[in-house]
């Protein structure tokens, strides 16, 4: 039965310019888009912003939109405005994966939301919850106009997949009838034309029936709509917590994970977030909220019997065992493979040429009962890089210059994957490889995978302690012929250091040009997350901190540096090379590893709007990190502007290859 709807309500127009969008949150009467500008990028961290999304019920409405452009929209202000439809501009819902971004929108009373693009998790995310959406902007004129729609005529423009799950009410209804038998999967009509390495391993782990017991298909096509068999799933405490509560609800109290041994649990996000909630009056009935997630999500991993890696506290000092894109790195992820994660920077395992991506709590949810997640095809973008990084460049410089490009500024990467390879990928360690595969995202990407070669199963097996030949048959490469959506071509060579100016990380700019404009100055300098905490980083940090140190310099009066390893492992090769010491005799501020103020959820995070952040790493969108505005630099530039107390350029004789 498909769902009519006629608009009774209001219509939320985002515009470009927020104090529109206020006025406009005060008026009466219904709003569509006229001659103004509307928003573009607006990021899930602006639609439930991270502070607000330790909820995951009905409350979650009173946050809804309170993110945009920095706290444009009051607390509750969609709720009571009594709007069933929002309009946005390209790439809404861009960013993070956490889908109470579309359930915030939901339980406040949007019905459809239309849009010029959308970033893929975000849409997808809606849809399974039975938020609709839609790029045509001929249905707002109809529905204004007082006509009555067919709600689920707008998932037949999309895939078979998509019109089924909207027609069983959202997936996990349409799962529970998989699994039940009702319905079958669909399985793409086999494809004999030369593939690349992302539709390869889609093609090997293709789902062929509804209870996902044969899996395999001779070759895929972009766009084709299917299930890809995960072998590793994982989430961490942010999310687990909802995803229980949407399988419990689904599948019953007694339902039990499928395969529980190739799930992961982490508590990694949430760590620090008494730092930052217990110092703002405000937000502090939220801190119960916070602490709440990972009790619930200790009680679902015992209860399914479900590793969980938890929180260290030794000598002092509290943190993670790991973030999870760093443990995956380390301990995990293998060429070929499938990972699906519930978060964005899932992609971070790219770098050893496996096929790994985001997913929403209801993607989750159904997948720990059906062992797969849903995709379709994408197309693949190749960037193909030449030649060596030159001094005082890191990868970090490589995505930020990539931003920069006609293809990414122009939006040709959404939803498609970004796959390294070329000659320059040699040149690269794992770390950076795995900068590469991670802020693949923020440009739009589905993910971002890197060409696995000798090199990386070398470094893959010296770190786990094992025999690289474990691995070297099950590495995917590109076939010679294999057709790509579009190319790129960067000589690394040719790269130098880049700063991502507030607001967006493809708010790109040669980082020269901003010093000799006049360096701005800055509050906090911020050196972890899963972007900026791996090894190489370290090595980074300590670069530039321990000869400046041997100086007798310190960090910048009135700035507060802090320096965050990703795992406990990194923290240990930090501390085994003397890079902790020298980091202490400077002044930075040495924490625990895990995630923090990347999400506003640990020290780092600024306090106020004058306050200026730079960060190593991936995302500067408004509010993400606090109040305050955020440029992104790598981390060698990180380090020299702490010293400097303005944004600085890092000493010219080291580098990324140091």
């Amino acid at each position: 039965m498909s769902a009519e709807f006629r608009l009774r309500g209001r219509v939320l127009v985002l515009y470009a310019d927020a104090a529109v969008v206020r006025r406009e949150l005060e008026a009466e009467g219904a709003a569509v888009p006229g001659v103004l500008e509307l928003a573009r990028d607006v990021s899930t961290d602006e639609m439930a912003p991270a502070w607000g999304s330790y909820y995951f019920d009905e409350r979650l409405g009173e946050y809804c939109l309170t993110g945009f452009r920095g706290g444009a929209v009051a607390h509750g202000a969609v709720q009571r405005g009594g709007f069933e439809v929002l309009v946005g501009g390209e790439n809404f819902g861009c960013g993070s994966s956490r889908e109470t971004a579309p359930y915030a929108q939901l339980v406040a009373g949007i019905r459809l939301v239309v849009a010029k693009s959308f970033g893929r998790i975000y849409r997808q995310n809606a849809q399974n919850i039975g938020l609709f959406t839609t790029s045509d902007f001929g249905v707002l004129e109809r529905l204004t106009r007082g006509e009555t729609i067919l709600l689920d005529s707008l998932a037949e423009a999309e895939d078979a997949v998509t019109l089924a799950i909207a027609r069983h009410g959202g997936l996990l209804a349409y799962a529970r009838a998989r699994l039940g038998g009702a319905v079958s999967v669909p399985v793409p009509a086999a494809s004999e034309r030369a593939q690349t390495i992302v539709e390869k391993i889609i093609a090997a782990h293709t789902v062929r029936d509804a209870r996902g017991e044969n899996v395999g298909v001779a070759g895929v096509r972009p766009g084709a709509s299917l299930f890809v068999r995960a072998d590793l799933r994982f989430s961490h405490e942010y999310v687990t917590p909802m995803a229980d509560a949407l399988l419990r609800r689904a599948f019953g109290e007694g339902a039990r994970v499928a395969e529980p041994e190739s799930v992961l649990l982490f508590r990694d996000h949430l760590t620090f977030a008494r730092d930052v909630l217990s110092d703002d009056a405000q937000r502090l009935p939220l801190l119960r909220q916070a602490e709440l997630l990972p009790e619930a999500q200790a009680e679902f991993a015992a209860r399914h019997g479900l590793r969980l890696f938890g929180e260290v506290e030794a000598e002092g000092r509290r943190g993670s065992l790991a973030i999870c894109h760093e443990a995956m790195l380390e301990s995990f992820a293998e060429p070929g493979s499938v990972i699906v994660g519930t978060d964005s920077h899932t992609s971070t395992a790219g770098a050893v040429g496996c096929l790994a991506f985001g997913v929403g709590s209801t993607d989750m949810a159904a997948a720990w009962m059906t062992r797969d997640a849903r995709l379709r095809v994408p197309e693949t973008v190749r960037v193909e890089l030449d030649g060596r990084l030159g001094p005082a460049v890191t990868a970090k410089d490589v995505m930020l210059t990539l931003f920069a490009t006609p293809l990414v500024q122009e939006g040709a990467a959404t939803g498609r994957v970004l796959e390294f390879g070329g000659p320059g990928v040699a040149s690269l360690p794992l770390d950076e490889r795995a900068t590469l595969a991670n802020m693949a995202v923020e440009a739009g990407a589905l993910t971002g995978i890197v060409e696995c070669d000798e090199h990386a199963l070398r470094e893959l097996a010296t770190l786990r302690g094992c025999d690289a030949e474990r691995w070297r048959s099950r590495v995917v490469r590109p076939d010679p012929d294999a057709p790509y959506a579009a190319w790129v071509r960067l000589e690394l060579g040719a790269i130098e250091p880049m700063l991502a100016l507030p607001g967006d990380p493809k708010r790109v700019q040669a980082l020269a040009e901003v010093v000799a404009r006049g360096a701005p100055r800055i509050d906090i300098a911020y050196a972890g997350s899963c972007t900026g905490g791996k090894r190489r980083d370290m090595d980074s940090y300590a670069a530039v901190l321990g000869p400046a140190a041997l100086r007798g310099e310190r960090v910048a009066p009135g700035v507060r540096l802090f320096i965050q390893a990703g795992s406990e492992s990194v923290r240990r090769y930090a501390e085994e090379r003397g890079y902790l010491a020298i980091f202490e005799r400077v002044g930075a501020t040495v924490l625990g590893s895990a995630c923090g103020a990347c999400i506003a959820a640990g020290p780092g995070t600024s306090r106020s709007a004058d306050e200026v952040t730079i960060s190593a790493g991936s995302r500067n969108f408004p509010g993400r990190s606090g109040p305050g505005r955020v440029f992104l630099a790598s981390p060698l530039v990180v380090a020299a502007s702490a010293l400097a107390g303005v944004v600085a350029c890092p000493p010219t004789d080291i580098g990324g290859q140091q």
